[in-house]
């Protein structure tokens, strides 16, 4: 009888075992993909002007849902520390995604859809406690880039204030291999109707959060969900704690009405951390000049995303809505916000921003303006928005 049991239940551990050694690989490796079509070229000049730049950044990555280990160079994907000392980014938002709903889209999506994500931390090894609860699995993504940070030879930082990005600027001045990221969420979904949460993440070191991702949630409508309605009693309670707490609020996937809701409501400044503008690609992903001039006068900042729901896929159409930014409300309220790792398909990885440098150029940009574009204007967003200690 032992034997009769014991043989299926060996079998079936092997099969899981081997499952979850190769099915994560193969699952982003179909999602995190790299294309473009047009030749590019990149000058001396560029390049050079490129590498002389101390502090590039990008407002959004999504690198810690895949379970890499990001201490190591991988082949595919976009994001990891050697690639970034590589192409000398200095400093990454690190995005945890706890839920994703099957064939989500830019235009409608239900929250009770079969959520891919529990399917992939099933598939990564990890254990019944993040399989059923929204708030664990962003705790441990949290978790997982301080452990991240403790490996890699003292040369990743993981910012949290104000005096964390002063101390990280001057080790750049004298050491270009330090790079730094931090934590945002991607829809508060995670808090799981509890605002005490809202401090419990913050002390994991969560400095971002956006209200909403593809779905509704308690805090009011996505802008891919079912209802666009604005923010709930609750999505009240939730933006005035974020303030309260120095959390930067992120209006990418919120609803045009939670968008304008949260921008009368917040009495600090806020982030959308990647997107696209309506005027050069009218998409429900993409922002509406008013709304771009409102979150410039709330003395926000607005990161392009390089994926083709917020572009058409081109280095020229990141350089496009960039410009467009620019001549809409000016260039200090515009950055990049890539969407790396976000089963997003992107021109570039990682070690491609100076090809963003090249376009820029190209279209006339001043290098105080690809200066600002390509870090300074984030910077100076974080020396205002962080806590100071």
């Amino acid at each position: 009888m032992l034997k009769k049991i014991g043989y299926p239940v060996v079998a079936l551990m092997f099969i899981y075992l081997l499952t979850i050694s190769i099915a994560p690989t193969l699952f982003e490796k179909n999602l995190n993909l790299v294309e473009f079509k047009n030749a590019r070229h990149l000058s001396s000049e560029a390049k050079d002007f490129f590498d002389s730049l101390s502090f590039v950044a990008d407002l959004h990555c999504d690198a810690l849902l895949w379970g890499r280990d990001l201490t190591k160079r991988s082949n595919y994907g976009h994001v990891d520390f050697p690639r970034m000392q590589e192409g000398n980014v200095a400093l990454e938002a690190f995005t945890i995604v706890t839920k994703s709903p099957r064939g989500q889209n830019f235009t409608s999506n239900s929250a009770d859809a079969f959520d891919m994500v529990t399917l992939l931390n099933f598939l990564q090894g990890r254990g019944p406690r993040q399989w059923f609860s929204l708030y664990n699995r962003a705790e441990k993504q949290a978790r997982q880039l301080h452990r991240l940070a403790q490996r890699y030879n003292d040369e990743f930082m993981l910012i949290t204030s104000q005096s964390d990005v002063k101390r990280f600027v001057d080790r750049r001045k004298t050491n270009k291999s330090v790079i730094a990221g931090f934590l945002g969420i991607e829809g508060a979904h995670c808090l799981e109707g509890k605002i005490s949460n809202v401090q419990k993440l913050f002390e994991e070191g969560v400095r971002m959060m956006g209200p909403t991702h593809f779905f509704d949630n308690e805090l009011g409508g996505s802008a891919h969900g079912m209802s666009g309605e604005g923010l709930t009693e609750f999505g009240h309670q939730v933006i005035k704690e974020m303030n309260r707490i120095n959390m930067i609020i992120d209006l990418s996937h919120a609803s045009p009405k939670m968008i304008d809701d949260i921008l009368d409501l917040s009495t600090r400044p806020v982030i959308v951390s990647h997107t696209g503008v309506k005027g050069t690609k009218d998409s429900p992903r993409n922002l509406s000049d008013a709304h771009i001039q409102k979150i410039a006068t709330n003395g926000g900042l607005i990161g392009v995303g390089f994926f083709k729901g917020a572009i058409h896929g081109e280095i020229v159409d990141i350089v496009e809505a960039i410009k467009y930014v620019r001549d809409l409300v000016g260039i200090e309220y515009v950055a990049l916000g890539s969407d790396f790792d976000g089963a997003a398909t992107t021109p570039i990885d990682i070690t491609g921003m100076s090809y963003i440098v090249q376009g820029l150029m190209d279209a006339g940009f001043s290098r105080n303006e690809i200066k600002a574009v390509m870090g300074e204007n984030i910077y100076r967003f974080l020396m205002k928005n962080l806590p100071q200690q």
